[in-house]
């Protein structure tokens, strides 16, 4: 897919992952929505954009991606802004995410929090299966890239390494990425008539505000000296937004959870 004058939404792109993919997608000339609780920082031309003219390029729509309702309306909007700039849609990048812990039976013999569980699935995976079948009743009926495939677009969803290998007190989070990495394939099959890719990718711990709320300095300490292979650190924000590129651009990439983790493979204990 050309990613020039085409519209793609980023939930959770104000932060982590989600704004390094903005980052990335506005340098080559794309139309960005940003969908987020909080407004994304200034982002300087000179740092961010090949152009002057790249600031009209983006736009923010406050949303709470539980609130089915706001999401409904967020995507609403963008599909108005496409019309307005002749940015036809092009695919969607579901960044939105949380991290909270919690034991199914903790040392002290309490239960694991039913808010939590809740608010982790409502957000990781109820929020990345609603704001995805909104976006793809749009993106079914976009005009076709005048190229070989003529694709319509892509849908990217993010998952996690603790998907395969969670740790003590990763139950609820686990459990959301588990369940979007089994998500790929049939919504890849459900899609594929419509000429429309979908694609997972499965990060280890990345330089984000939340891998680095979310584990103490001993437990990062103990990561990158016991899981990571080389190059023994966490993964950069770039280095994901690269690879989202490259999903967008080779069309023969679909319906994989695709690893991205230097090799790191957690073990249960650090």
């Amino acid at each position: 897919m050309k990613l020039a004058n085409r519209t793609f939404i980023v939930s959770g792109g104000s932060s982590g992952l989600g704004l390094a993919s903005v980052t990335e997608l506005l340098k080559n000339g794309a139309f960005v929505a940003i969908l987020d609780k909080s407004p994304p920082p200034d982002i300087e031309p000179k740092d961010a954009f090949s152009s002057s003219s790249s600031k009209s390029h983006l736009m923010y729509a406050q949303t709470d991606i539980t609130v089915l309702s706001q999401v409904e309306s967020a995507v609403n909007q963008v599909v108005s802004w496409t019309t307005t700039t002749g940015a036809p849609l092009g695919g969607l990048i579901n960044g939105a995410g949380i991290a909270l812990g919690g034991q199914i039976v903790d040392r002290k013999g309490e239960m694991h929090s039913v808010p939590d569980w809740d608010h982790v699935l409502a957000v990781n995976l109820s929020g990345t299966f609603h704001l995805t079948r909104l976006v793809a009743k749009y993106l079914i009926c976009v005009p076709k890239e005048d190229t070989l495939d003529g694709e319509r677009g892509v849908i990217i969803m993010i998952s996690s390494s603790t998907a395969y290998e969670g740790q003590a007190g990763q139950v609820a989070y686990a459990a959301a990425k588990g369940a979007i990495n089994s998500m790929t394939l049939p919504m890849a099959r459900d899609l594929s008539r419509h000429n429309v890719r979908v694609v997972t990718v499965v990060p280890s711990p990345f330089e984000t505000p939340m891998t680095n709320n979310f584990f103490s300095e001993r437990t990062a300490a103990g990561l990158k000296k016991s899981a990571m292979l080389f190059p023994q650190r966490y993964g950069l924000p770039q280095e994901f937004a690269e690879t989202v590129k490259w999903i967008l651009e080779c069309p023969y990439v679909n319906g994989e959870n695709y690893r991205l983790s230097g090799g790191a493979r957690v073990p249960a204990i650090l």
